[in-house]
């Protein structure tokens, strides 16, 4: 995963403590390094970074009431949330569900750009793309049409995958993505026509009406709670007959939840209400692993589907 964000309180001593407590974290002496922090905020009292790791370490320790006010001061000492504090409320039950920080999912691809390929191929077993490029064509063998598309837009596009996935089917790609970092490695693969540093949503309203003949997101979704906001661009960007295909995490309850690695996971039926209403007719709703984690195939679902 990519390296720890770490926001400097401009206090060199509360830095070097805050080091030392994160070195304390990860050997595993927890209560020695939640006391450090403390007095590290004492020095320091608008330090996000240390806020927000006493928040991870009192969750660990089951101390919800003190997880929940670290969590608290650490957004409050950085409204744009570059950690992803508000994502810990809500796991913690303290904030309804709702949308990532896009400060939060922008930081972290950042970071996680130089790496990215390296990691989720050889460390994750990621396959989405590969998912993905095998369920549109065989949806489209189905219908007896052909896996050829002129203009393909690649959402939360990253470093490319997607695109060398359908390389010899898309005449021409466009790629959206929130990270500037990630837009850099997409843009040196060659692969794509045109790039646009923004979330998903911007990206699509910046399209006109029926311009695409391909929409697909690669793990992407992971980051949306809701996906009628997106799905309704996206079929507004689809020339009739265009197709949408993309992976998710899934679970076995209802509707969505936000998992322990801090992504959301959709459940199959409300990927079929919601794409029901959004107007699309569902192709293909198959389980699908997109990658493994912690020696474990991840959860998910492969999703294609036509506008009619």
């Amino acid at each position: 995963m990519p390296l720890r964000l770490f926001l400097t309180s401009g206090d060199l001593m509360a830095d070097r403590r805050f080091e030392f407590a994160r070195d304390l974290q990860l050997k595993g002496d927890l209560a020695a390094a939640a006391d450090l922090l403390e007095q590290t905020i004492e020095l320091a009292p608008n330090f996000t970074s240390a806020w927000f790791t006493l928040g991870e370490i009192c969750a660990q320790l089951g101390e919800r009431d003190k997880a929940i006010a670290a969590f608290r001061k650490s957004r409050e000492s950085d409204p744009s949330d570059q950690h992803g504090a508000h994502l810990h409320l809500m796991r913690l039950g303290d904030a309804q569900l709702s949308e990532m920080p896009k400060a939060y999912v922008q930081a972290l691809f950042d970071q996680y750009a130089p790496r990215f390929e390296h990691v989720l191929i050889n460390d994750l077993g990621y396959r989405a793309p590969s998912l993905i490029f095998k369920a549109v064509v065989a949806a489209r063998v189905a219908a007896k049409k052909p896996a050829l598309f002129k203009r393909a837009i690649d959402l939360g596009c990253g470093t490319g995958l997607a695109a060398a996935a359908f390389a010899k089917q898309v005449d021409q790609f466009i790629g959206i993505d929130l990270s500037p970092g990630m837009v850099k490695e997409a843009r040196a693969t060659g692969l794509y026509a045109e790039l646009d540093v923004a979330d998903m949503i911007e990206g699509l309203r910046s399209r006109s009406d029926g311009s695409a003949n391909l929409v697909v997101a690669a793990d992407a979704f992971v980051y949306l709670p809701d996906l009628a906001p997106v799905l309704s661009e996206a079929r507004r960007v689809l020339a009739p007959g265009g197709v949408l295909a993309f992976t998710l995490e899934t679970h076995d309850g209802s509707g969505i939840v936000l998992g322990e690695g801090l992504r959301y996971a959709h459940s199959a039926e409300y990927v079929r209400d919601t794409m029901a209403q959004a107007g699309f007719k569902l192709l293909t709703l198959e389980q699908a692993s997109p990658r493994t984690e912690n020696n474990e195939p991840v959860r998910g679902l492969v999703v294609v589907a036509e506008k009619t």
